[in-house]
């Protein structure tokens, strides 16, 4: 295996460590909200997010967005994972969250079958959620954060994989080369492990599975010395920082996960100005814009608030300082 360089390491675990720390609810270090328009003058909305870097910022966008259009903001970006935003909205403790179209279909109307044409994916989650249990989506953005299995590329070279399926073989013809790195919440969607294993008929056992945050999965992939494979956001900065190689789903099992803001429809009804507001940040928020701003995040050591704040200013989101 060819080694990297220690400062690269230390620092994406330095980068790690702040983004804990300045993207944590109840976070001091505010953003100052510029002045874009009074659409929204007099709501108040409660904003939660996911606890990996992208929502966080998706999250950190909508309340400086909602700030700046008139808007109070109650922040709980960064509250807990896809189960503890869906049961926050649903009860009333979140009034909005971004959420994935491929999340929607799979965790919380539990289909089986992703649909491969994103924009009908999003058209039939969002009309499912909505007649189903009263939710809204807003969206879609053209990213699309999907999951993928990641290699450091000269392991990649080494074992001669470059598919999925190149990876089910390799369990079955060398199995002590299958070791891999996964968050803990991969390890039980139908959409993660157990469904990628099923559609693959791919066996990894038990031992050599590896549940780790989501931070440690990437830079344990790139040293290899607990995981070969590695769970990858594909949105995410760190596949590129790190030299890795993403492999091909070749047999199209992962959904499209293109990100929306959901809210109860009616919560939505009583401020229609969100749709107004909120599209135009939308369309502008696709694969590469937000690997860059990831990579700000978990390269660089920049915080989620600030890398935020500046996407928004730059595209004259924000309007005049207040």
């Amino acid at each position: 295996m060819l080694s990297r360089p220690l400062r690269q390491t230390f620092a994406l675990l330095a980068a790690a460590a702040l983004t804990v720390t300045a993207a944590g609810c109840g976070s001091t270090d505010a953003v100052e909200a510029s002045s874009a328009g009074d659409e929204l003058e007099g709501a108040t909305f409660v904003v939660g997010s996911k606890d990996f870097t992208e929502n966080i910022m998706l999250g950190n966008i909508a309340v400086q967005l909602l700030k700046a259009h008139g808007a109070e903001v109650v922040d709980k970006v960064n509250l807990g994972g896809t189960v503890t935003n869906r049961k926050a909205l649903m009860a009333g403790e979140i009034d909005l969250y971004w959420e994935y179209s491929g999340t929607g279909w799979i965790e919380h109307l539990k289909n089986t079958t992703p649909i491969q044409d994103p924009a009908e994916q999003f058209k039939a989650t969002a009309g499912a959620d909505l007649e189903k249990n009263g939710v809204r989506w807003i969206g879609p953005t053209p990213l699309n954060n999907t999951y993928a299995l990641a290699i450091r590329t000269e392991k990649a070279q080494e074992l001669g994989v470059k598919t999925v399926s190149d990876v089910a073989e390799l369990a079955r013809t060398k199995p002590e080369e299958v070791t891999i790195c996964i968050e803990t919440e991969f390890s039980t969607r139908d959409d993660g492990l157990p469904g990628l294993s099923k559609a693959y008929d791919m066996k990894i056992p038990k031992d050599r599975i590896a549940l780790l945050d989501t931070g440690v999965v990437y830079t344990e992939t790139d040293k290899g010395d607990t995981c070969n494979f590695g769970e990858v956001f594909t949105t995410d900065g760190r596949i590129a920082a790190l030299g890795l190689t993403v492999l091909e789903d070749d047999k199209k099992f992962f959904p499209v996960y293109n990100a929306a803001v959901t809210i109860k429809d009616d919560l939505y009804k009583k401020h229609p100005a969100l749709e107004k507001v909120l599209q135009p940040v939308i369309a502008k928020l696709d694969d590469a814009t937000m690997q860059k701003l990831n990579a700000r995040v978990d390269v660089d050591g920049e915080q989620p608030k600030k890398v935020s704040a500046d996407w928004l200013e730059q595209n004259g989101f924000l309007g005049a300082a207040s």
